[in-house]
């Protein structure tokens, strides 16, 4: 479902627009719409704030953990299937 947008641009802004649409030979609302697109592919997907927020939440905890290379070894055991300590 196409949806229309209006959007009010002064005599010379509108006609530097037209200018560029007519040099990649599209419409003026063609253009608009590619610009926008671009717009929107530069915006971040989320918002970065929150996700610092959430590492600088989880950094406040002390959990127990034990020894990097102990741990490998658990994991590979688990995905081995068995316990071989």
């Amino acid at each position: 479902m196409s949806r229309r947008l209006q959007v009010l641009l002064d005599e010379r802004e509108y006609k530097e627009i037209q200018r560029a649409a007519r040099t990649q030979k599209v419409t003026v609302a063609e253009w608009v719409r590619q610009a926008l697109r671009a717009a929107r592919r530069q915006q971040p997907k989320s918002d970065h704030r929150k996700k610092l927020d959430v590492i600088h939440a989880a950094i406040r905890h002390s959990f127990p953990s034990g020894d990097v290379s102990s741990m490998l070894g658990e994991i590979e055991r688990g995905y081995l299937g068995h316990d071989a300590r």
